[in-house]
């Protein structure tokens, strides 16, 4: 299987890394330094129990994507809709595209741009950052993939996808609710991403802080709120499972704290303004969690 990652930064870097090694031929998508300098030296993977380095093919050009059959698709949010764009005219019609990104809403752009039934969907856990371009570092636990589909009649390639990733030494899980699990996973980091990302201080600072605790667990509870009458079936305590994660992670850098530390753009509206606007559709008040996203909004236009 030929595979394409567009967007190679920690999570599509460590994934694609790990199917290269594994004996599929792997395409990346880069740009600027990051692409230089994997031309050079190639893409470098630090895990947490292996290091390794694999080389070519690395490119900027959509038009390199021709002929892949699988394209993971693990760009920031604030690009979805740009890079889908941009390949659609490129990707051959077989193509399958599974989106890695955080939140919720990626997954109806790609529809919109290549149909239903070629997107596939997969909540990536995993805790990883670049340490320098063309070098990413895996820290904690094992990452894990758990892999749905959009439409039921790709359930099978679902289970086909999570087959490939278990192959290659990535634990992958197939699932028939693969937007429960996206809900779950943006519970925790709307729960977290945007405290620590306006208070720039890791995970562990808001157990630390009663004041920001308590923000964060009324964070959680509005995102709770909305999700249920969104109609995601939920415990009603859930908020205290995320807190209880969190507290696993306390030396966690979140995504957008890390993207806030390099001056590159938040994804505010797929983790936070989501839920806001989605909040005032179904008549359900996020004061705490609109405030936050406001202050971030404010400070980096």
């Amino acid at each position: 299987m030929k595979i394409g990652v567009a967007g190679t930064g920690a999570v599509g870097g460590y994934y694609g890394g790990f199917l290269k090694r594994a004996g599929n031929e792997v395409i990346f998508f880069a740009r600027e330094t990051n692409l230089r300098r994997m031309q050079e030296k190639g893409l470098t993977i630090e895990a947490s129990e292996d290091s390794f380095t694999v080389t070519e093919q690395f490119t900027d050009r959509y038009q390199d994507f021709s002929d892949v059959d699988l394209l993971l698709f693990a760009v920031k949010a604030t690009a979805t809709a740009e890079v889908a764009a941009n390949l659609h005219p490129f990707l051959k019609k077989t193509c399958l595209v599974m989106t890695l990104q955080n939140g919720v809403d990626n997954e109806e752009i790609l529809a919109e741009v290549f149909g239903k039934d070629r997107v596939l969907s997969a909540a990536a856990y995993i805790s990883a950052h670049i340490t320098a371009a063309g070098d990413v570092k895996q820290i904690g636990y094992s990452p894990k993939l758990v892999i749905g589909s959009l439409d039921s009649r790709m359930t099978t390639k679902a289970a086909e996808i999570a087959a490939l990733f278990n192959a290659a030494e990535v634990e992958a899980f197939p699932t028939r609710d693969i937007l429960k699990i996206k809900w779950k996973k943006l519970l925790w980091n709307v729960t977290f991403n945007p405290l620590t990302a306006l208070m720039e201080v890791k995970v562990g600072a808001i157990y630390e802080d009663e004041g920001l605790k308590r923000t964060a667990v009324k964070i959680c509870q509005e995102a709770l709120a909305v999700a249920k009458i969104a109609g995601i079936e939920l415990e009603d305590d859930y908020d205290e499972t995320i807190m209880a994660q969190g507290q696993m992670a306390k030396d966690h850098q979140t995504s957008m704290l890390q993207d806030r530390l390099k001056g590159k753009p938040l994804e505010l509206e797929s983790i936070c303004g989501y839920v806001v606007k989605k909040g005032k559709a179904l008549k359900v008040e996020t004061p705490v969690l609109e405030t936050v996203y406001r202050l971030l909004n404010y400070q980096t236009r």
